[in-house]
């Protein structure tokens, strides 16, 4: 009696599971948008990187094709996010709706209804079982006190201070207790017999209940296979053929990629085949002597002027390929170079790279593949270090183009209610400080006053005039 509490715990356990598949599936899709963001920042740098750098031709145009195919990948993942989020999540909230309804008292109607239906086709068989109970109970009673009075009788038979009369009396109580021990044992079997013939209506209407609440959960079963089937589907990119094309293509482009065309292309246009400018004879102009020489700006400077420094103190300019190397600058390159670990940078936050990581990694390369050479040349000259035409420091070939935003004041025209943790919320009407400028979905980073820092929609926000 009782035990279909389990069943009925089943439903409760049904509507908290929906919450478990939901939360599950909305963790990976923070993951698959995650993953997809840092693809993007990784493909929008290196390429960067590689087309500032040295390299060039088709070995150039094979290594920027990872670059694209991290592009084309990050938006199927960024795909599958909103498969995840838009079907399959969705799915889940809108069955739970539909299979399990909440009551004003608590708890939901589903449950109560089972609970109901056992309690109900239990209720007569349970009042049978006590009355069998009772019997049983009285039978036993009835049985002790029998062996009692026998006992008793026994007993005085041997001892000669009895009188008749009391000998009498324990005999009697003997007679009595036989009647109660057959009158009860006939009422227990009774009983027993009652509860026997009320058991198949009682199994047949328990059974009747809990195929209903059987009927319930298989619903639930069988749905919870289908959204997992479609979760699959929509997590296995290898069957999408969009995937496998962008890794034929990468596999094309990298195949593409011909050394002696790119060894042809470079003798032609800076090696031996490129076009010559022999020393011709020129007259004598009186603007051609207005500039000083460069033997004669050497000789107006007092002492060596080290002009490599940068002021920032986070980044070390890179000396000139063609230049002489100068001990203490290489050394200064090598000592911040040690100490930069490639792990370190790599927290489980959902963030790219850090600024630090972003600075040390611009000095991928010494030199831009575009990068001028001095024409002129003098034998006094060859030995020093600075005369290279960029040796001052004063260019990066992958410093960014655009300088940080500055923080702005905005106002909020409409109510934003935050999707994801790293999103804000906040009212119309609210004013909060813009850090970072639209970005290419059309979302922007700011700080609200009480310190809070995340994304919102630009186009949610007006400047504060």
């Amino acid at each position: 009696v009782g035990n279909y509490k389990r069943t009925v715990k089943r439903i409760d356990d049904g509507h908290r599971l929906c919450n478990d598949l939901m939360n599950c599936i909305h963790e990976r899709a923070r993951i698959e948008k995650v993953y997809a963001q840092q693809l993007t920042e990784w493909a929008k740098r290196w390429k960067q990187l590689v087309e500032k750098g040295p390299q060039y031709g088709t070995v150039e145009r094979a290594w920027c094709a990872f670059m694209s195919e991290a592009e084309k990948v990050s938006e199927l993942h960024l795909e599958v996010k909103g498969s995840l989020m838009n079907e399959d999540f969705e799915k889940i909230k809108n069955w739970q709706k539909e299979a399990f309804h909440k009551q004003m008292m608590g708890g939901f109607k589903e449950t109560k209804e089972a609970e109901d239906g056992f309690r109900k086709a239990q209720k007569p068989w349970a009042k049978k079982l006590k009355e069998v109970e009772a019997a049983k109970k009285a039978y036993h009673a009835a049985c002790k006190e029998e062996k009692l009075a026998i006992s008793r009788e026994t007993n005085s038979k041997a001892d000669p201070a009895l009188n008749p009369e009391q000998l009498k009396k324990l005999q009697d109580k003997v007679e009595r207790s036989k009647q109660d021990v057959l009158k009860t044992k006939e009422k227990y079997e009774k009983s027993l017999k009652e509860l026997d013939n009320a058991t198949p209506q009682y199994m047949e209407n328990m059974e009747q209940v809990f195929e209903q609440c059987q009927q319930f959960e298989e619903k639930r079963l069988r749905f919870f296979r289908e959204v997992l089937l479609e979760v699959q589907k929509h997590l296995d990119l290898s069957n999408v053929a969009s995937y496998k094309n962008i890794y034929r293509e990468l596999e094309q482009n990298i195949k593409t990629a011909d050394a002696v065309e790119d060894l042809r292309w470079f003798r032609a246009n800076q090696g031996p085949g490129m076009s010559m400018n022999w020393p011709q004879f020129e007259e004598w102009s009186a603007d051609l002597n207005r500039t000083l020489s460069r033997r004669e700006k050497k000789k107006a400077s007092d002492g060596v002027t080290l002009t490599g420094i940068n002021q920032t103190g986070d980044q070390v300019s890179q000396p000139n390929k063609h230049s002489s190397s100068l001990s203490v600058h290489s050394n200064t390159v090598q000592s911040v170079q040690s100490s930069y670990n490639p792990f370190e940078d790599e927290e489980d936050t959902g963030s790219t790279v850090s600024e630090k990581e972003d600075n040390k990694i611009k000095n991928v390369s010494s030199y831009e593949k575009n990068q001028s050479y001095p024409t002129d040349w003098s034998d006094e000259e060859s030995n020093n270090p600075f005369s290279s035409t960029d040796a001052n420091g004063d260019t990066n070939p992958f410093d960014e183009d655009t300088p940080p935003a500055m923080e702005v004041r905005v106002r909020a025209l409409y109510d934003y209610e935050g999707q994801e943790q790293d999103e804000l919320s906040f009212k119309a009407g609210d004013e909060l400080t813009k850090m970072e400028n639209e970005d290419e979905q059309g979302w922007c980073k700011g700080r609200l006053d009480n310190g809070q820092v995340g994304l919102y929609p630009a186009n949610y926000v007006e400047p504060i005039q």
